[in-house]
Protein backbone atom coordinates (compact mmCIF):
# COMPACT_ATOMS: atom_id res chain seq x y z
CA UNK A 1 0.00 0.00 0.00
CA UNK A 2 2.54 2.66 -1.39
CA UNK A 3 1.49 6.49 -1.16
CA UNK A 4 3.61 8.10 -3.87
CA UNK A 5 4.60 11.72 -4.80
CA UNK A 6 3.72 12.99 -8.51
CA UNK A 7 6.07 15.76 -9.16
CA UNK A 8 4.05 16.97 -12.72
CA UNK A 9 0.69 17.50 -10.46
CA UNK A 10 0.99 21.25 -10.13
CA UNK A 11 -0.92 21.11 -6.51
CA UNK A 12 -1.64 18.48 -4.48
CA UNK A 13 1.10 15.98 -6.02
CA UNK A 14 0.23 12.55 -3.06
CA UNK A 15 -1.79 9.83 -3.98
CA UNK A 16 -1.96 6.11 -3.12
CA UNK A 17 -2.59 3.33 -4.36
CA UNK A 18 -4.52 -0.20 -2.34
CA UNK A 19 -4.42 -3.64 -3.45
CA UNK A 20 -7.55 -5.61 -2.83
CA UNK A 21 -9.33 -8.41 -3.98
CA UNK A 22 -13.18 -8.46 -5.07
CA UNK A 23 -15.34 -11.19 -6.01
CA UNK A 24 -12.32 -13.47 -6.71
CA UNK A 25 -10.39 -10.87 -8.97
CA UNK A 26 -7.69 -8.59 -7.67
CA UNK A 27 -7.72 -4.93 -8.30
CA UNK A 28 -5.69 -1.66 -7.24
CA UNK A 29 -7.20 1.42 -6.31
CA UNK A 30 -5.46 4.67 -6.99
CA UNK A 31 -6.76 7.71 -5.62
CA UNK A 32 -4.93 11.45 -5.96
CA UNK A 33 -5.40 15.42 -4.75
CA UNK A 34 -3.64 14.68 -1.15
CA UNK A 35 -1.80 18.02 -0.82
CA UNK A 36 1.13 16.06 1.83
CA UNK A 37 2.14 12.59 2.65
CA UNK A 38 0.71 12.92 6.08
CA UNK A 39 -2.75 13.07 4.67
CA UNK A 40 -2.04 10.34 1.58
CA UNK A 41 -0.88 7.60 3.98
CA UNK A 42 -3.43 8.60 6.94
CA UNK A 43 -6.63 8.21 3.81
CA UNK A 44 -4.92 5.14 2.20
CA UNK A 45 -5.03 3.56 6.14
CA UNK A 46 -8.78 4.20 6.59
CA UNK A 47 -9.74 3.02 3.11
CA UNK A 48 -7.57 -0.03 3.47
CA UNK A 49 -9.95 -0.66 6.65
CA UNK A 50 -12.78 -0.12 5.35
CA UNK A 51 -11.77 -2.81 2.66
CA UNK A 52 -10.83 -5.39 5.41
CA UNK A 53 -14.33 -4.71 6.76
CA UNK A 54 -16.18 -4.78 3.89
CA UNK A 55 -17.19 -1.66 4.33
CA UNK A 56 -16.02 0.48 1.53
CA UNK A 57 -17.71 3.50 0.16
CA UNK A 58 -16.82 5.23 -3.72
CA UNK A 59 -16.73 8.27 -3.14
CA UNK A 60 -18.55 10.57 -5.16
CA UNK A 61 -17.18 12.34 -8.16
CA UNK A 62 -20.09 14.98 -7.88
CA UNK A 63 -18.86 18.93 -7.55
CA UNK A 64 -19.07 20.41 -4.23
CA UNK A 65 -21.23 23.80 -5.65
CA UNK A 66 -23.95 20.60 -7.01
CA UNK A 67 -24.48 18.75 -3.99
CA UNK A 68 -24.41 22.41 -1.97
CA UNK A 69 -27.54 23.39 -4.20
CA UNK A 70 -29.08 20.23 -2.93
CA UNK A 71 -28.23 20.58 0.32
CA UNK A 72 -29.62 23.84 0.72
CA UNK A 73 -33.11 23.43 -0.67
CA UNK A 74 -33.72 20.51 1.74
CA UNK A 75 -32.50 22.71 4.35
CA UNK A 76 -35.23 25.17 3.22
CA UNK A 77 -37.67 22.64 4.90
CA UNK A 78 -36.60 22.90 8.27
CA UNK A 79 -34.88 26.36 9.01
CA UNK A 80 -36.12 29.78 9.54
CA UNK A 81 -37.01 31.84 6.43
CA UNK A 82 -34.07 34.45 7.83
CA UNK A 83 -31.49 31.57 8.90
CA UNK A 84 -31.70 30.20 5.53
CA UNK A 85 -31.17 33.27 3.90
CA UNK A 86 -28.21 33.89 5.89
CA UNK A 87 -27.06 30.47 4.82
CA UNK A 88 -27.56 30.81 0.98
CA UNK A 89 -25.76 34.02 0.79
CA UNK A 90 -23.12 32.86 2.88
CA UNK A 91 -22.71 29.68 0.37
CA UNK A 92 -22.75 31.97 -3.03
CA UNK A 93 -20.79 34.99 -2.01
CA UNK A 94 -17.94 32.88 -0.15
CA UNK A 95 -18.26 29.32 0.28
CA UNK A 96 -18.91 27.99 -3.50
CA UNK A 97 -16.22 30.89 -5.42
CA UNK A 98 -13.43 28.52 -3.47
CA UNK A 99 -14.62 25.38 -2.75
CA UNK A 100 -17.60 24.55 -5.25
CA UNK A 101 -15.61 23.53 -8.30
CA UNK A 102 -13.67 20.55 -6.00
CA UNK A 103 -15.43 17.33 -5.64
CA UNK A 104 -16.58 15.99 -3.09
CA UNK A 105 -14.38 13.27 -2.22
CA UNK A 106 -11.21 15.73 -3.00
CA UNK A 107 -12.18 18.47 -0.46
CA UNK A 108 -9.90 18.48 2.17
CA UNK A 109 -9.57 19.69 5.75
CA UNK A 110 -6.57 21.87 4.50
CA UNK A 111 -9.07 23.54 1.74
CA UNK A 112 -11.30 24.41 4.54
CA UNK A 113 -9.00 25.70 7.03
CA UNK A 114 -7.53 27.92 3.75
CA UNK A 115 -10.83 29.03 3.32
CA UNK A 116 -11.46 30.52 6.94
CA UNK A 117 -7.64 32.10 6.51
CA UNK A 118 -8.29 33.77 3.54
CA UNK A 119 -11.68 35.19 4.87
CA UNK A 120 -10.17 36.33 8.23
CA UNK A 121 -9.40 40.14 6.89
CA UNK A 122 -12.93 40.18 4.93
CA UNK A 123 -15.76 38.90 7.29
CA UNK A 124 -16.41 38.62 11.12
CA UNK A 125 -14.92 36.20 13.02
CA UNK A 126 -19.16 35.00 13.57
CA UNK A 127 -19.80 34.91 10.11
CA UNK A 128 -16.84 32.64 9.71
CA UNK A 129 -18.06 30.42 12.36
CA UNK A 130 -21.33 30.05 10.38
CA UNK A 131 -19.79 28.94 7.62
CA UNK A 132 -18.38 25.99 9.13
CA UNK A 133 -20.93 25.41 10.46
CA UNK A 134 -22.58 25.41 6.88
CA UNK A 135 -19.72 23.71 5.49
CA UNK A 136 -19.57 20.77 8.50
CA UNK A 137 -23.24 20.00 8.65
CA UNK A 138 -23.34 19.75 4.98
CA UNK A 139 -20.75 17.05 4.35
CA UNK A 140 -22.05 14.97 7.37
CA UNK A 141 -25.17 14.82 5.02
CA UNK A 142 -22.80 13.66 2.66
CA UNK A 143 -21.00 11.07 4.66
CA UNK A 144 -24.08 9.76 6.05
CA UNK A 145 -25.40 9.03 2.65
CA UNK A 146 -22.26 7.39 1.74
CA UNK A 147 -20.88 10.18 -0.33
CA UNK A 148 -17.54 10.60 0.81
CA UNK A 149 -15.54 7.99 3.51
CA UNK A 150 -15.13 10.70 6.27
CA UNK A 151 -16.42 14.21 7.05
CA UNK A 152 -12.92 16.71 6.41
CA UNK A 153 -14.45 19.48 8.24
CA UNK A 154 -14.37 17.77 11.35
CA UNK A 155 -10.69 17.44 11.48
CA UNK A 156 -10.98 21.93 11.19
CA UNK A 157 -10.90 23.75 14.56
CA UNK A 158 -14.28 25.83 14.92
CA UNK A 159 -13.05 29.45 14.17
CA UNK A 160 -13.43 31.37 17.32
CA UNK A 161 -15.61 34.10 17.87
CA UNK A 162 -14.83 37.23 19.90
CA UNK A 163 -17.40 38.22 22.19
CA UNK A 164 -18.88 41.29 21.04
CA UNK A 165 -18.99 43.90 23.59
CA UNK A 166 -22.85 45.19 24.08
CA UNK A 167 -23.96 48.65 23.60
CA UNK A 168 -26.69 50.00 26.00
CA UNK A 169 -28.52 53.28 26.52
CA UNK A 170 -27.94 54.66 30.06
CA UNK A 171 -31.50 56.31 31.89
CA UNK A 172 -30.41 60.00 30.11
CA UNK A 173 -29.98 58.74 26.80
CA UNK A 174 -33.59 57.04 27.08
CA UNK A 175 -35.16 59.99 28.37
CA UNK A 176 -33.58 62.20 25.39
CA UNK A 177 -34.58 59.68 22.51
CA UNK A 178 -38.45 58.89 23.63
CA UNK A 179 -38.25 63.01 23.98
CA UNK A 180 -37.31 63.02 20.24
CA UNK A 181 -39.66 60.03 18.84
CA UNK A 182 -42.58 61.30 20.75
CA UNK A 183 -44.22 62.35 17.39
CA UNK A 184 -43.02 59.36 15.57
CA UNK A 185 -45.39 57.15 14.27
CA UNK A 186 -43.27 54.29 15.66
CA UNK A 187 -43.31 55.78 19.15
CA UNK A 188 -45.15 52.77 20.44
CA UNK A 189 -42.16 49.97 18.33
CA UNK A 190 -39.63 51.81 20.50
CA UNK A 191 -41.13 52.12 23.91
CA UNK A 192 -42.11 48.72 23.51
CA UNK A 193 -38.73 47.43 23.06
CA UNK A 194 -36.91 49.27 25.77
CA UNK A 195 -39.71 48.63 28.34
CA UNK A 196 -40.19 44.88 27.50
CA UNK A 197 -37.05 43.78 25.75
CA UNK A 198 -39.01 42.45 23.15
CA UNK A 199 -37.39 41.34 19.96
CA UNK A 200 -38.19 43.95 16.54
CA UNK A 201 -40.21 40.71 14.90
CA UNK A 202 -42.17 39.94 18.11
CA UNK A 203 -43.03 43.78 18.49
CA UNK A 204 -44.11 44.12 14.58
CA UNK A 205 -46.31 40.58 15.13
CA UNK A 206 -47.96 42.05 17.84
CA UNK A 207 -51.88 41.66 17.44
CA UNK A 208 -54.57 43.68 19.68
CA UNK A 209 -55.91 40.44 21.06
CA UNK A 210 -52.54 39.41 22.25
CA UNK A 211 -52.22 41.97 24.86
CA UNK A 212 -54.64 41.67 28.07
CA UNK A 213 -55.51 45.26 29.25
CA UNK A 214 -56.75 43.67 32.59
CA UNK A 215 -53.95 41.82 33.78
CA UNK A 216 -51.10 44.08 32.22
CA UNK A 217 -49.88 41.73 29.92
CA UNK A 218 -48.38 40.90 26.42
CA UNK A 219 -48.62 37.23 25.16
CA UNK A 220 -46.16 36.69 22.23
CA UNK A 221 -47.14 34.19 20.19
CA UNK A 222 -46.56 35.53 16.26
CA UNK A 223 -43.48 37.31 14.55
CA UNK A 224 -43.04 39.45 11.33
CA UNK A 225 -40.25 37.59 9.23
CA UNK A 226 -37.12 39.71 8.82
CA UNK A 227 -38.14 40.20 5.28
CA UNK A 228 -41.37 42.14 6.14
CA UNK A 229 -43.54 39.75 4.00
CA UNK A 230 -44.67 36.87 6.23
CA UNK A 231 -46.21 36.95 9.51
CA UNK A 232 -45.42 33.47 11.30
CA UNK A 233 -46.94 31.88 14.35
CA UNK A 234 -44.93 31.35 17.60
CA UNK A 235 -41.58 33.33 18.57
CA UNK A 236 -38.08 32.42 17.64
CA UNK A 237 -38.11 29.44 19.94
CA UNK A 238 -39.81 27.48 22.00
CA UNK A 239 -38.88 29.61 25.08
CA UNK A 240 -39.54 33.02 22.91
CA UNK A 241 -43.19 31.97 23.19
CA UNK A 242 -44.15 34.21 26.68
CA UNK A 243 -46.07 36.23 28.77
CA UNK A 244 -44.91 39.37 29.69
CA UNK A 245 -46.05 41.91 31.87
CA UNK A 246 -45.99 45.70 30.72
CA UNK A 247 -46.37 49.02 32.85
CA UNK A 248 -49.27 51.54 32.96
CA UNK A 249 -47.52 53.99 30.86
CA UNK A 250 -46.81 51.97 28.13
CA UNK A 251 -50.05 50.46 27.78
CA UNK A 252 -52.12 53.95 27.94
CA UNK A 253 -49.08 54.81 25.26
CA UNK A 254 -50.16 51.39 23.11
CA UNK A 255 -53.92 52.25 23.55
CA UNK A 256 -54.03 55.59 21.87
CA UNK A 257 -52.91 54.08 18.92
CA UNK A 258 -56.51 52.45 18.16
CA UNK A 259 -57.92 55.70 18.02
CA UNK A 260 -55.50 56.80 15.13
CA UNK A 261 -55.75 53.74 13.79
CA UNK A 262 -60.11 53.66 13.38
CA UNK A 263 -59.48 57.32 11.63
CA UNK A 264 -57.04 55.43 9.42
CA UNK A 265 -59.37 52.54 8.73
CA UNK A 266 -62.38 55.16 7.88
CA UNK A 267 -59.99 57.33 5.25
CA UNK A 268 -58.40 54.40 3.85
CA UNK A 269 -61.52 51.99 3.73
CA UNK A 270 -61.05 51.01 -0.19
CA UNK A 271 -57.59 49.93 0.01
CA UNK A 272 -57.28 48.79 4.14
CA UNK A 273 -56.12 45.61 5.20
CA UNK A 274 -56.91 44.56 8.95
CA UNK A 275 -54.39 42.15 10.50
CA UNK A 276 -54.98 43.09 13.96
CA UNK A 277 -51.77 44.32 14.47
CA UNK A 278 -50.74 47.21 16.90
CA UNK A 279 -48.11 48.66 15.19
CA UNK A 280 -48.93 48.71 11.53
CA UNK A 281 -48.64 51.27 8.50
CA UNK A 282 -51.89 53.58 7.56
CA UNK A 283 -53.47 51.15 5.48
CA UNK A 284 -53.11 48.06 8.04
CA UNK A 285 -50.34 46.04 6.47
CA UNK A 286 -47.34 44.79 8.30
CA UNK A 287 -43.91 47.25 8.79
CA UNK A 288 -41.38 46.72 6.99
CA UNK A 289 -38.57 46.04 9.83
CA UNK A 290 -36.15 48.22 6.58
CA UNK A 291 -38.57 51.24 7.35
CA UNK A 292 -38.53 50.58 11.29
CA UNK A 293 -35.10 51.20 11.11
CA UNK A 294 -34.67 54.42 8.89
CA UNK A 295 -37.00 55.71 11.23
CA UNK A 296 -34.80 54.36 14.19
CA UNK A 297 -31.40 55.88 13.05
CA UNK A 298 -32.98 59.26 12.18
CA UNK A 299 -34.37 59.80 15.42
CA UNK A 300 -30.81 58.82 16.91
CA UNK A 301 -29.06 61.86 14.78
CA UNK A 302 -32.44 63.69 16.03
CA UNK A 303 -32.15 63.04 19.90
CA UNK A 304 -28.23 63.37 19.75
CA UNK A 305 -27.55 59.91 21.42
CA UNK A 306 -25.10 57.56 21.01
CA UNK A 307 -25.85 55.23 18.03
CA UNK A 308 -27.12 51.58 18.99
CA UNK A 309 -29.31 48.81 16.92
CA UNK A 310 -32.46 48.61 17.27
CA UNK A 311 -31.49 44.81 18.74
CA UNK A 312 -29.77 46.63 21.27
CA UNK A 313 -32.78 48.56 22.76
CA UNK A 314 -33.41 45.20 24.18
CA UNK A 315 -29.90 44.71 25.36
CA UNK A 316 -30.62 48.39 27.26
CA UNK A 317 -33.51 47.10 28.79
CA UNK A 318 -32.50 43.66 30.44
CA UNK A 319 -29.18 45.70 31.64
CA UNK A 320 -31.05 48.07 33.39
CA UNK A 321 -33.50 46.01 35.03
CA UNK A 322 -30.20 43.38 36.38
CA UNK A 323 -28.83 46.89 37.39
CA UNK A 324 -31.94 47.09 39.66
CA UNK A 325 -31.53 44.17 41.24
CA UNK A 326 -33.80 42.15 39.28
CA UNK A 327 -33.74 38.38 39.83
CA UNK A 328 -31.89 37.40 36.52
CA UNK A 329 -34.42 34.25 36.45
CA UNK A 330 -36.68 36.99 36.14
CA UNK A 331 -35.06 39.06 33.26
CA UNK A 332 -34.31 35.41 31.48
CA UNK A 333 -38.51 34.81 31.34
CA UNK A 334 -38.79 38.10 30.08
CA UNK A 335 -36.27 38.17 27.11
CA UNK A 336 -37.71 34.75 26.66
CA UNK A 337 -33.95 33.38 26.68
CA UNK A 338 -34.07 29.15 27.00
CA UNK A 339 -32.43 29.37 30.77
CA UNK A 340 -31.26 31.80 32.56
CA UNK A 341 -27.80 30.76 31.90
CA UNK A 342 -27.80 32.31 28.02
CA UNK A 343 -28.90 35.76 30.23
CA UNK A 344 -25.76 35.37 32.53
CA UNK A 345 -24.04 34.44 29.73
CA UNK A 346 -25.16 37.44 27.69
CA UNK A 347 -24.90 40.38 30.49
CA UNK A 348 -22.05 38.93 32.50
CA UNK A 349 -20.03 42.14 31.70
CA UNK A 350 -22.86 43.21 34.70
CA UNK A 351 -22.29 40.62 37.36
CA UNK A 352 -18.62 42.01 38.47
CA UNK A 353 -20.21 45.53 39.20
CA UNK A 354 -23.17 43.77 40.77
CA UNK A 355 -21.99 41.82 42.61
CA UNK A 356 -19.62 44.48 44.45
CA UNK A 357 -22.67 46.94 44.97
CA UNK A 358 -24.65 43.65 46.83
CA UNK A 359 -21.40 42.69 48.86
CA UNK A 360 -21.60 46.55 49.98
CA UNK A 361 -24.91 46.57 50.76
CA UNK A 362 -24.85 43.13 52.71
CA UNK A 363 -22.00 44.82 54.47
CA UNK A 364 -23.87 47.77 55.60
CA UNK A 365 -26.32 45.31 57.31
CA UNK A 366 -23.94 44.47 60.15
CA UNK A 367 -22.65 48.02 60.58
CA UNK A 368 -25.71 49.37 60.88
CA UNK A 369 -26.73 46.89 63.56
CA UNK A 370 -24.03 47.73 65.39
Amino acid sequence: MPVYKDDNAKTNKWYYTINYKENGKYKKKLKRGFKTKKEAEAAMVEAQDALNKGNYIEPSKELYKDFMNTWLNDKKTNIQESTFSNYKYLVEKHILPVLGDIELRKITPRDIQSLYNNLKDQISDENIRKIHTVIKDSLNRAAKWEMILKNPATLVDAPKVSKKEIEVWDEEEIKMFLEASKDSRYYCAFLLALTTGMRQGEILGLRWKDIDVDNQTISVVQTLSHSGKKLKAGAKTDAGNRKISIDSNTLEQILKLRTKYKQEMLANRPIYEDHDLVIRTSVGTPLSPRNLLRSFYSLIKKAEVKPIRFHDLRHTHASLLLKQGVNPKIVSERLGHANVRITLDTYSHLLPNLQKETAEQFGKLFYNSN
